[in-house]
């Protein structure tokens, strides 16, 4: 069965073609990888990810990676 989740709040990933804005995850079931649908940051072009392409970048709820504080 598939699920769709979309987000939210905003969450910073990077990606292979740099970082962008999560918009949504495509959950296919326990035999497959959760797809990341992601936003680029430069160019704002969405792109799809495996989960094991992407990792959260900064997290405001945790203050993950949070250079400021």
């Amino acid at each position: 069965m598939t699920a769709i989740h979309e987000f939210q709040s905003i969450y910073w990933v990077d990606t292979p073609h740099g970082e962008g804005i999560a918009i949504l995850m495509i959950d296919y079931g326990i035999h497959q990888n959760t797809i990341w649908v992601v936003a680029d940051k430069n160019d704002g072009r969405v792109r799809h990810y495996d989960s094991n392409d992407i990792k959260l970048s900064i997290n405001n709820t945790i203050h993950l990676n949070d250079t400021k504080r």
